[in-house]
C-alpha cells in the first residue's frame, strides 16, 4: 500500500458529508471545506507514528479540526489502541481508520481538559513521603522496586533476626505501626508463626536481610535517629 492509496476513500468519506475536498494544499495532505464551517484537515500516514502526530500538531497551529488517518488491517488496531486514543484525545486530534474503501471515525477533534485521579495521585504522594531515601535507580527494568512497604517489611524482618517475638514486642522493636499486620499478611514469604501471637523469620526472610543488607543498615540507622 502507498500513502496515496488512502486518499480516495478519505476524499469520498468527506464528500459524502458535503465537503469540497482538495489534496496537497500547502503542507496539508487533505483540506476539506463545507460552506462557512471551519476547515477540516487530514494528515495521512501508513502507520500511526510520532511523525504523524507531529504533522497533526503542526496543523493545529492553523486550524482547529485536524484528523490523523492511517490504515488498519483485518484484525483492527494494534494492541496499544487505547493509548493511541488517549494520546489523540489529550492533543485534541481526531482519528480516522481506513479499511479498504471504508473510513471509520474513531475520535473527533475536541478541546481536552484532563480529569485528575485524586486517589491515585494521593497514593503516589504518600509513597514518596513515606519512602526512606532514594533506594531505586531510575530507568531500570526487571528488578524489584524498593517501596515503602518493602522497607517496613525489612524493618520487621530485622527485628526478628535474633529470634521470634510476641506481637507487641515486634511493633516496638521494629518501630513499624503495622508490623503485626505486615507479618500476618506475609506478602513476601518472609514470616511465619511459630506459635499463636508470635512471629519469626523464614529462611527466605533471612536471605532477604542479607541481600538487602545495605538498605537494612540505613533503615536501622534512621530508626535509631528517630528515637533520639
Amino acid at each position: 500500500m502507498r500513502e496515496a492509496d488512502l486518499y480516495p476513500p478519505l476524499k469520498a468519506y468527506l464528500e459524502r458529508q458535503g465537503y469540497e475536498v482538495k489534496s496537497e494544499i500547502g503542507a496539508c495532505d487533505i483540506m476539506a471545506r463545507r460552506g462557512n464551517d471551519p476547515p477540516v484537515i487530514v494528515e495521512m500516514k501508513l502507520t500511526f507514528s510520532l511523525a504523524l502526530v507531529l504533522q497533526g500538531v503542526a496543523r493545529q497551529g492553523m486550524f482547529d479540526l485536524v484528523y490523523l488517518a492511517t490504515p488498519i488491517g483485518p484484525k483492527g488496531w494494534p494492541a496499544r489502541y487505547k493509548d493511541i486514543i488517549a494520546l489523540c484525545r489529550r492533543l485534541g486530534l481526531g482519528l480516522l481508520a481506513v479499511k479498504g474503501d471504508v473510513v471509520e471515525a474513531h475520535l473527533d477533534p475536541a478541546p481536552y481538559t484532563p480529569r485528575k485521579n485524586a486517589a491515585r495521585a494521593g497514593k503516589l504522594l504518600r509513597e514518596f513521603d513515606r519512602r526512606l531515601g532514594d533506594p531505586n535507580t531510575g530507568g531500570t527494568v526487571g528488578v524489584a522496586r524498593m517501596t515503602h512497604y518493602r522497607q517496613d517489611a525489612l524493618r520487621v524482618a530485622a527485628a526478628l533476626a535474633d529470634g521470634a517475638r510476641k506481637a507487641r514486642e515486634l511493633t516496638k522493636a521494629s518501630a513499624v505501626k503495622r508490623a503485626c499486620q505486615l507479618a500476618r499478611d506475609d506478602h513476601y514469604g518472609w514470616f511465619f508463626r511459630p506459635e499463636t501471637g508470635s512471629y519469626a523469620l523464614t529462611d527466605t526472610g533471612r536471605a532477604a536481610l542479607q541481600s538487602h543488607s545495605e538498605e537494612v543498615a540505613k533503615l536501622l540507622k534512621d530508626k535509631d535517629n528517630a528515637q533520639l
